[in-house]
């Protein structure tokens, strides 16, 4: 697959770098751990030579002792045996911190990479994506099961790399004793590998519902906060802790699942028989003068080397499992399908405004369309007012003119251009859209104002805030245009929040100006201000109101009726008025 190939696949314009073409988790973590290979190469170096060194202890201890038992041992020989031991330590110190040094560089820059990798993504998904998505569960796995990831490489192959040379060294030592010492290290690698691969067949499926019974609670617990309100209001706090205790001992269940298998892990009861199998037969050797006490003593803390992998498996091959189950769930969530895609060769010539629904249909579910046939004519620089009862279409209809959805049937136009020929980018840029539920990050009240063109400057900012009636409150706060609102603007009330989104609408002065029930938290005489400023900033650009207000839909060009999904009747206010008998209702209710 070409790179451009894979940057059409998102939504958005930014680097590509981190995406992915893998189904599986294996196969993707692999490709991210390989663009590190110089820090590979010198965790695998590290693990190698600590492992080596780590086997000059025993060696050289067994040596000592047959040395100490001899008639007149030799101080001299005993001293550089201890020199050599006390070298080797220190040189195996630096190394033991190069292998965790580098595994941990490589974790981090996995976790990094990942991370980057699935916000990228997400960014690029469509809003029926999001809209089917749990943010609690999305979350999750944005935050632990990337965490997860990250724990995999270190202390997880960390580990596992280092504890195989321990695994392996047995092989090649024991045999200079007595080449009779290599069955029992056989045996137990043999053994190990066998009870290795039952644990793992076992616990993989286990980790995998810890992950996901993790994103179920999170799930719960973020809708339950998010909702808190409407819960107090309901009086509905005892059915949403049982919910979510609910959840919790799903978890709980799982991890203690997790933990029993845990538990009766073999390899720690090879380890003994191994250990006691091993030291008989040296012992059985020696009293047949085929090996020395020496022997005896250096091959016993060879076989102790077994001790390290064994032990640690236990820990870091339920990481490993648990990493593999986060990258899973990661790799899902990455690869679910998205209908829309940048289209970075597509139309990108500056808007005129003209809009035309060709015969449109859509909907969130596929059986079921929300709109119906619509077809109609937007002409450039008209003020167009849709109208229509909750539930008929209205903010679906407008969501189709950015690509917020796609259409199922037909075709929206910008300019007689298929919005799916534009490149998304250059056809959002010139369209703003402000909703009733307005969204505010919480830094300050200019970075606010300029989310959509950061590049402005004060002077532009605050005459935005001006015409959209902002100014004077955002003043009254004592650090003016540097105070910084809460999350999602909740310091601020719903008349602010909404004037804020106007300014932030006015600052990039769209080709296209789309206001769905904008005003709506705003008072009479803020309105009527407002309203002004929205007829100035109207002029020369296309504009659809989406509102019951009749004092916004008075000045309208165009007034279009939705009933159920369709178009039941368009003109002005006095014809629709004498005509339509769904206009009618809307004002007589």
């Amino acid at each position: 697959m070409s790179e451009k190939t894979i940057e059409n696949v998102a939504e958005f314009s930014f680097t590509t770098k981190y995406k992915t073409r893998h189904n599986k988790p294996d196969v993707w973590i692999l490709s991210h751990a390989i663009r590190q290979w110089h820090w590979l190469l010198l965790a695998i170096i590290g693990a190698a030579s600590n492992a080596a060194l780590a086997s000059v202890v025993p060696i050289y201890i067994g040596k000592a002792f047959y040395e100490i038992t001899q008639p007149v041992p030799s101080i001299q020989t005993i001293g550089s045996y201890a020199l050599i031991i006390a070298i080797s330590q220190i040189l195996r110190g630096f190394l033991h911190f190069l292998r965790n040094f580098s595994f941990e560089v490589i974790a981090q820059n996995i976790e990094r990479y990942v991370r980057q990798e699935l916000f990228v993504n997400l960014l690029g998904k469509s809003m029926t994506f999001h809209n089917l998505q749990s943010v609690g569960d999305l979350m999750a796995r944005a935050t632990n099961d990337v965490r997860e990831v990250n724990y995999m490489f270190s202390p997880g192959f960390n580990l596992v790399i280092g504890s195989i040379n321990f695994l392996v060294l047995p092989l090649f030592i024991a045999p200079t004793y007595h080449p009779s010492l290599i069955i029992v290290p056989i045996a137990f690698i043999v053994l190990y590998i066998i009870a290795l691969w039952h644990y793992l067949s076992i616990l993989n499926p286990i980790t995998r519902d810890v992950r996901e019974s993790f994103g179920a609670l999170n799930s719960r617990l973020s809708e339950a906060i998010d909702g808190v309100e409407i819960v107090k209001a309901s009086a509905q706090e005892d059915a949403e802790i049982d919910l979510f205790g609910n959840n919790a001992f799903e978890y709980r269940d799982a991890s203690i699942k997790q933990g029993d298998v845990e538990s009766r892990f073999l390899p720690l009861l090879l380890l003994g028989i191994t250990t006691a199998v091993g030291l008989a037969h040296a012992l059985y050797l020696m009293q047949q003068n085929l090996i020395t006490i020496g022997d005896v003593i250096g091959y016993f803390g060879v076989l102790s080397l077994l001790g390290f992998p064994t032990n640690v498996s236990l820990f870091a091959y339920s990481q490993i499992s648990l990493g593999f189950a986060g990258a899973r769930r990661i790799l899902e969530l990455i690869n679910t399908e998205n209908n829309l895609d940048q289209n970075i060769d597509g139309y990108s010539q500056p808007i005129q405004g003209a809009i035309s629904f060709d015969n449109v249909s859509f909907g969130y579910v596929e059986d079921e369309l929300s709109l119906k046939d619509i077809s109609l004519e937007i002409k450039p620089g008209q003020t167009v007012a849709i109208v229509g009862q909750t539930g008929s279409g209205k903010t679906s209809l407008v969501k189709l003119i950015n690509r917020t959805f796609d259409v199922q049937a037909g075709a929206v136009k910008i300019d007689g251009v298929d919005v799916r020929d534009w490149y998304l980018e250059a056809l959002r840029n010139q369209i703003s859209i402000i909703e009733q539920d307005v969204f505010l990050f919480s830094k300050s009240i200019a970075d606010n104002i300029a989310f959509g063109k950061p590049e402005a400057s004060r002077e532009e900012i605050i005459q935005a805030a001006k015409e959209a009636q902002a100014h004077e409150f955002i003043m009254s706060f004592d650090n003016g245009y540097e105070t910084i609102i809460g999350e999602r603007g909740a310091t601020l009330s719903g008349g602010q929040r909404q004037r804020l989104a106007l300014a932030r609408a006015f600052l990039t002065s769209p080709k296209i100006l789309i206001l769905d029930d904008s005003t709506s938290a705003i008072d009479s005489d803020t309105e009527d201000r407002i309203q002004k400023a929205i007829f100035r900033v109207a002029q020369g650009r296309t504009t659809l109101i989406i509102t019951h207000r009749l004092s916004q839909i008075r000045w309208a060009d165009l007034i279009v009726v939705l009933r159920k999904g369709q178009v039941v009747s368009m003109g002005s206010h006095t014809t629709l008025m004498q005509t339509s008998k769904s206009y009618q209702r809307i004002f007589s209710e």
